[in-house]
């Protein structure tokens, strides 16, 4: 198998919530809510980098997709990590974050690694860690 990972789907209560905090609060791009006309189809995407897509879906719908029961979200199943390019660059999107109403579960801080990271739960409880490591910093 090639690991070709192009869409990252997460499973959200609110689809509209979840829209405005990644779109207006984090501001990924996206073209909104599609699907709608379809049961189980409301969904929206997010472009994250070249050919890496965020999907956010209903959990129901997700659910419904796969055959599997719905469960109460558990946030340390994983995280998503979003390497920048400083420490104040981390700084500022966990203030960005928290504005957008995400729940700060640990301050950006020195890590036992040698960079510099912090963690913010979105509205549904996913985990991202925000970090800056001087050993993958990102080209843009």
């Amino acid at each position: 198998m090639q690991p070709r990972i192009t869409m990252l789907t997460i499973g959200v209560d609110d689809l509209e919530r979840s829209v405005r905090f990644y779109r207006d609060g984090l501001g990924f791009p996206t073209k909104g809510i599609m699907g709608e006309q379809y049961e189980h189809g409301a969904v929206a995407f997010f472009d994250l980098q070249a050919g890496l897509k965020l999907a956010v879906w209903p959990r129901d719908s997700l659910a419904h997709d796969t055959g599997l029961a719905t469960s109460h979200p558990n946030p340390t199943e994983f995280s998503i990590g979003h390497n920048v390019s400083s420490e104040d660059e981390v700084d500022e999107v966990m203030r960005r974050a928290e504005q957008a109403g995400a729940r700060i579960v640990k301050p950006a801080r020195r890590t036992f690694w040698g960079g510099y990271a912090g963690y913010f739960q979105d509205p549904d409880q996913h985990l991202w860690e925000i970090a800056f490591n001087p050993g993958l910093i990102p080209g843009d």
